[in-house]
C-alpha cells in the first residue's frame, strides 16, 4: 500500500452539496433547549453540536451506537435514553457461522442511563441485568469495555479500541424537519479497531494490532426530537479500495432526511469526507433482505451493491416503543467519488444496510 495523499485543508474539496458546511462550535437549542437555533443548521467534518436538549419530554432521543465490522463477525453496543426507556444492547453475530448472541436491557424512564449534552465530554456507563457497559474516550480513540450473560448462561465479554486518527473526518449533520422536530447526527466509518471478543470458550481476534482481520469501528451518535413514527435506512461500511492504495468509508442513508434540504450521506476516503447532498436511490426488497442492496447517486457520483451475508431481523414492541428493522451485514462493491474529483472502485469491503421502521 502506498502512502496516502496529503489532506486538504477544511472545506477544500470539490462543492458535491448544497448544504452550509459549520466550522467553529454552536449550541444545538435555543437558550430554553427547546427549538432548533437557525446557526445550527448545516454539516460539519468533525463534531461541532452540543446537544441543549431540554423539555418536550417524550420526544427527546439520544444515543451512541458502535459497532465492529470485519469478515467474519459484527458486533454493535447500544446505549440509549428515549425519554420514557433506556436501552443498553450488546450483539455479536458470526457471519460464517450465522451464530449470533447479545444481551439486551430495557430501562424504564432510562433510570441509570445517562448521555451528556456533549457527545464524547464523559464515560457512559451501565451496571445491572447482568450487563455491565463501559463507553470511554481516551486520547486517540474510545475504549469499549461490556460483560453479560448469554440467554445459555455462557459468559460474555467484549474489549475493544477504536482509534480516531488525528485528521480523520466524519459526516455530522443536522436534519431539520421543523423547528421543534430535529435531529443532530454524527456519523463516523473507517476508523480503526482493534480488541477481542469473547463469549464461552469461544474467542475472536479483532484488528491487525491483535493479529486478526481488519476490524472497522463505526459511531452514530443521536441526539434530537423525533416525530412519533419513523422510517429510515442507513448504510456503512468500509476497506481498501481496489487498487490497494486508500482506505474507504462509506456513510449514507435515506427516507427519514427526505425533504429536510438535509442528507446523512458522504464518503470518506483516507480520512477526508466527501459530502454528498442529495438524496440517494435505494434499491432493496423488505421481504428478501438476503437479496442484493444498491445505493446509487442520481447522477452517477455513485453506485454501490451489497451482497448480504446475514440478516439482523429484530421487533421490538414495549408499550409506547415499537421498532422492526432488517439490517443486513456483507460486502459492498462499486465506485465512489474522491475529495479531488475522481472515483475510486472497490470491491467485496464489509459492510451493512438497513431499514427500520419505528414507533417511538
Amino acid at each position: 500500500m502506498t502512502a496516502s495523499p496529503a489532506l486538504p485543508p477544511e472545506g477544500d474539496a470539490p462543492a458535491t452539496t448544497h448544504e452550509r458546511e459549520l466550522t467553529a462550535p454552536v449550541e444545538l437549542c435555543t437558550p430554553d433547549g427547546k427549538r432548533l437555533r437557525e446557526d445550527a443548521r448545516g454539516w460539519s467534518r468533525r463534531p461541532l453540536h452540543t446537544a441543549n436538549l431540554r423539555g418536550r419530554w417524550g420526544r427527546t432521543k439520544r444515543w451512541d451506537y458502535w459497532a465492529l465490522l470485519t469478515d467474519d463477525l459484527a458486533v454493535s453496543v447500544t446505549y440509549a435514553d428515549v425519554d420514557y426507556l433506556g436501552l443498553v444492547t450488546i450483539w455479536w453475530a458470526d457471519l460464517a457461522s450465522g451464530e449470533a448472541g447479545g444481551r439486551e436491557v430495557v430501562v424504564p424512564f432510562a433510570r441509570g442511563v445517562s448521555l451528556p449534552d456533549l457527545p464524547g465530554s464523559r464515560a457512559l456507563t451501565y451496571r445491572g441485568h447482568g450487563v455491565e457497559v463501559s463507553l470511554r474516550d481516551e486520547f486517540g480513540g474510545t475504549r469499549l469495555k461490556a460483560t453479560w450473560q448469554e440467554r445459555d448462561d455462557r459468559h460474555g465479554r467484549l474489549e475493544a479500541f477504536v482509534e480516531l486518527p488525528q485528521a480523520h473526518e466524519s459526516v455530522n449533520v443536522v436534519i431539520p424537519w421543523s423547528d421543534s422536530r430535529f435531529q443532530y447526527t454524527s456519523k463516523h466509518q473507517a476508523r480503526p479497531a482493534h480488541g477481542e471478543l469473547n463469549v464461552g470458550d469461544q474467542r475472536w481476534d479483532l484488528g491487525e494490532r491483535n493479529r486478526g482481520p481488519a476490524t472497522w469501528g463505526v459511531l452514530d451518535v443521536g441526539r434530537g426530537r423525533w416525530p412519533y413514527r419513523t422510517e429510515w435506512n442507513w448504510g456503512g461500511g468500509a476497506g481498501r479500495s481496489t487498487d490497494g492504495e486508500h482506505v474507504v468509508g462509506l456513510q449514507f442513508g435515506g427516507r427519514w432526511t427526505v425533504g429536510t434540504g438535509a442528507t446523512e450521506n458522504g464518503i470518506v476516503v483516507d480520512g477526508t469526507v466527501v459530502k454528498l447532498g442529495r438524496e440517494l436511490d435505494w434499491h432493496y426488497d423488505w421481504d428478501e433482505p438476503l437479496a442484493p442492496w444498491r445505493v446509487s447517486d442520481p447522477e452517477g457520483v455513485l453506485d454501490l451493491t451489497l451482497a448480504p451475508r446475514y440478516d439482523r431481523h429484530a421487533r421490538t414492541n414495549a408499550l409506547l416503543l415499537a421498532t422492526e428493522v432488517h439490517q443486513v451485514f456483507g460486502r459492498w462493491s462499486g465506485r465512489v467519488p474522491t475529495p479531488d474529483g475522481g472515483v475510486l472502485e472497490v470491491r467485496d469491503i464489509v459492510g451493512f444496510a438497513e431499514e427500520s421502521r419505528s414507533r417511538w
